[in-house]
């Protein structure tokens, strides 16, 4: 598909990717947003966390949008609310599916969540389904979680349901050799702090039910991202190492075999993800929409007067959406 307009522009009293990023994250004001928790148990003996917005449509037919969050994100994130918020005023059903270990319960497994888990993924969708058959889902991911719904979508390929109608990713971080080796410079280092610090301190709390599930030592001397994909994340979920994680999971390279709507939206001021990282017409499919504005920082996309609203990036992921509906010609056996 050809590139799509993006009409963003950010305000003049935000200018550059750290405003545009942090501004909406810790000052711009959050729209009121209610959940229902549940507790899922998976077919692995641990359990996810779904946190339904409310109030809940009565009607099973109503369309629902699931939410994927960022690294250590949950439904409390900003952009969770604002995307949970803006579906709920059109009178959707809207879901955020947070990872093991996120949402402030510490789940039961040594393992945890990676940013290419096509089976969780494919699991949640099947679940949500299964309680509502009549209902079109859509999906939404930010961040880590924009990779993780693309890769899904890649790896899905022909066989991804029909009832999963379109989705969307955020900021995603395609290529996850590239944005490991952008978040350890410069200024990108106070996220990667802010980041290391709550994973860190999960994985500690394992150690102490666990006992040494892990090389111990080794991670007890990580400073940095890399450095714990490579002494936790990549072990444990399988991976040789650090690299190895990263290549095989990042969705730049199933991005051919996607056969669902998909919008990947990356401004080219993202501080998480390189300019020449990002994918062209040509490194994706007919049904991958490219949006590449040249502000909106990292999940920020900041609008109005100060301190901001942080309202466009949700509707402007529903008004994807109903462009999808309203182009016959992507609508897979509707």
């Amino acid at each position: 598909m050809p590139r799509l307009e993006c009409d963003y522009a950010a305000p003049s009293w935000a200018p550059g990717a750290h405003l545009q990023t942090i501004i909406p994250a810790r000052i711009s004001p959050r729209p009121e947003v209610k959940y229902r928790r549940e507790h899922w148990d998976t077919p692995d003996g641990d359990f996810i966390l779904f946190d339904w917005c409310l109030p809940e449509p009565k009607d099973p037919k109503t369309p629902i949008l699931i939410h994927f969050h960022g690294l250590e994100g949950a439904s409390d994130s900003h952009y969770a609310i604002a995307l949970m918020h803006e579906a709920s005023l059109r009178g959707w059903r809207g879901c955020v599916a947070c990872y093991r270990s996120c949402g402030g319960e510490l789940n039961r497994l040594p393992r945890a969540y990676f940013a290419g888990d096509t089976a969780e993924c494919a699991w949640v969708v099947q679940c949500v389904h299964a309680r509502f058959p009549e209902a079109p889902i859509y999906l939404a991911g930010m961040s880590l979680g924009g990779n993780y719904v693309a890769k899904y979508a890649g790896d899905m390929g022909e066989s991804i349901p029909s009832y999963v109608r379109a989705i969307a990713a955020i900021g995603a971080p395609l290529d996850l050799v590239a944005g490991s080796e952008i978040v350890c410079h410069g200024a990108n280092r106070l996220y990667a702090k802010m980041f290391l610090s709550t994973l860190k301190e999960k994985v500690e709390r394992k150690i102490q039910i666990f006992g040494d599930f892990i090389d111990v030592r080794a991670f007890r001397r990580v400073k940095n991202l890399y450095e714990f994909d490579e002494v936790y994340t990549a072990p444990i979920h399988g991976f040789k190492n650090g690299m190895d994680y990263w290549t095989r999971c990042s969705a730049k390279y199933v991005l051919p075999d996607v056969r669902v709507p998909l919008l990947l939206l990356n401004p080219l001021n993202d501080p998480f993800q390189p300019i020449w990282a990002l994918p062209t017409e040509s490194d994706v499919s007919d049904f991958v929409f490219l949006e590449q504005p040249a502000e909106g920082g990292h999940i920020g996309f900041p609008m109005g007067k100060w301190p901001g609203t942080i309202d466009w990036l949700p509707r402007h992921i529903l008004h994807f959406f109903d462009f999808v509906e309203g182009s016959p010609a992507l609508i897979r056996n509707k």
